[in-house]
């Protein structure tokens, strides 16, 4: 089966972690880049803009509004411990913001802060924290009944838990580690 969404939020640490080959449907996706720490060649991050743009791929950076600025990026991801309302000034120049959150609290600023989606985490039980607290698919239609903000379920979302996406009422859908585990497989499934 496949999952149909209108957005595909694509999570990269690094920008060998996607070959844009794999996509073939434009429009649909939306890469953010997040360096943590570990900056790439400004020259591969424009190389890598340049093939997004060309893909009609739209491309995000994870807290740098400076970077953002001078790769042109369509907009800036703010993560949930980002606190900074500066960034909500970025979408009078037609920057896009898009923030992460992962409790009522962390929702309620990503609005204050004009994001136009909020990536809310953890849908699903996630690999590398076992006993780590989660969503599921009942809690999480629960919020996107309460605010007007675009949730879109990021965490644990999985090959084998693909289909259990249709009955979560979201406009999209976040990956961050099955991309980089099986990207064509995934992308198979995606459409």
């Amino acid at each position: 089966m496949f999952a149909f969404k209108k957005k595909y939020f694509l999570l990269i640490e690094n920008t060998k972690d996607i070959n844009l080959k794999n996509i073939k449907i434009y429009n649909k996706f939306i890469i953010i880049y997040r360096n943590n720490g570990i900056m790439e060649n400004i020259s591969v991050l424009k190389e890598f803009r340049k093939k997004c743009r060309l893909r009609l791929i739209e491309f995000y950076i994870a807290n740098d509004i400076k970077l953002c600025v001078m790769l042109k990026s369509d907009g800036i991801y703010l993560s949930s411990f980002n606190k900074n309302l500066k960034a909500s000034h970025l979408k009078n120049n037609k920057f896009k913001i898009i923030g992460s959150a992962h409790n009522f609290n962390e929702i309620i600023y990503k609005v204050k802060q004009n994001c136009t989606y909020v990536l809310f985490s953890k849908l699903f039980q996630v690999d590398y924290i076992k006993d780590s607290p989660f969503l599921n698919i009942v809690k999480f239609n629960l919020y996107m009944n309460k605010f007007n903000t675009k949730l879109i379920p990021l965490g644990g979302i999985k090959l084998s838990n693909l289909n259990k996406l249709k009955t979560v009422s979201c406009e999209g859908l976040a990956l961050l580690s099955e991309v980089k585990k099986k990207p064509t497989k995934i992308f198979s499934r995606l459409f």
